[in-house]
């Protein structure tokens, strides 16, 4: 074999972070090895991976042909050491999270994962939609668990559990205790709602599509809790889980709005990179998935622990 596996975990590397020096702070090598690996295994083989763009190094088509299948290389061989060991655990694992999966479901899930598996290692990345689906597409994630759609032709979605979403108010809104609302009023009242790129904002946006009129967005943000903490002083109303909202509705401190008109339900999935090798980590953290939502018709109906 004329390659080596260091030389294919550079390469990896620095496709993933576009910089030699990137990777070598990755990898915890000097940037001179790392410079001198990825040279050697492109001599060895007299072919090159990446062109210089600018400041960057991206990925040439023999370089995008290569990426996967070091990538599934790296991880079988990540196993055969793991078993070498004297199977303590079963790997590594880089997980990405939609924001209510990842601040309501994932901690518990990986909690649950590692006091199964306590000679394993889990990373978290808690982002919205896009950019999990992202990550997984240029393999910086192993795993995404999403919220809103994925179309992309080198990604797999599974579906995992369904999920709903409910428009809410503070108790001292107009709006609260006023029965249904009609989808006029409500686009004509102030919003708190998530950025661009949020699965939960295309959910509400797609179930909004067939009237002309715009939300009155008065702020963005990009955490749910910060959506929560907005609308209880009073500000706007919003429009997230049901999942996260469901100790709030317990204690009163906000109120749903009924909105019949508005198809607010959607599908909590499983994202993988077609060439991606499932790993015995990765087939162990998604069998904890189902097992969790196993019986369960939708998110909320979870039992997680509640929040005073």
């Amino acid at each position: 074999m004329r390659y080596t596996l260091r030389q294919l975990e550079v390469f990896v590397a620095v496709a993933q972070h576009e910089s030699v020096s990137h990777a070598a702070r990755a990898l915890a090598l000097s940037q001179s090895a790392a410079s001198t690996a990825l040279a050697e295994l492109e001599r060895q083989f007299d072919c090159q991976l990446l062109d210089r763009i600018g400041k960057r190094l991206k990925l040439n088509a023999l370089g995008f042909q290569l990426l996967p299948k070091a990538v599934a290389l790296l991880d079988r061989a990540e196993e055969v050491e793991e078993l070498l060991r004297g199977q303590q655990g079963v790997g590594s694992l880089d997980v990405g999270a939609t924001l209510t999966i990842g601040n309501y479901l994932a901690t518990l899930l990986i909690s649950d994962f590692m006091q199964r598996h306590p000679g394993s290692r889990v990373r978290l990345s808690v982002r919205n939609t896009r950019a999990i689906i992202d990550s997984v597409r240029h393999h910086e994630l192993d795993l995404g668990l999403i919220e809103g759609q994925c179309e992309d032709d080198d990604v797999i979605t599974q579906p995992w559990v369904e999920d709903e979403l409910a428009v809410f108010c503070s108790p001292r809104h107009p709006l609260a205790g006023a029965g249904r609302v009609e989808l006029d009023r409500l686009l004509r009242e102030a919003w708190i709602m998530r950025e661009q790129g949020s699965g939960t904002r295309l959910t509400l946006e797609q179930a909004a599509r067939h009237r002309r009129g715009r939300f009155n967005i008065l702020l963005e943000l990009e955490h749910t809790e910060g959506i929560k903490r907005a609308v209880e002083s009073g500000l706007g109303i919003g429009c997230v889980s049901k999942l996260a909202l469901r100790d709030a509705f317990r204690r009163g401190s906000l109120v749903a709005i009924p909105t019949p008109e508005l198809d607010l339900s959607r599908q909590f999935s499983f994202i993988w990179h077609r060439h991606k090798y499932l790993a015995t980590g990765m087939r162990e953290f998604l069998r904890l998935c189902r097992q969790m939502t196993e019986g369960i018709r939708r998110s909320d109906e979870i039992d997680l622990p509640q929040v005073p």
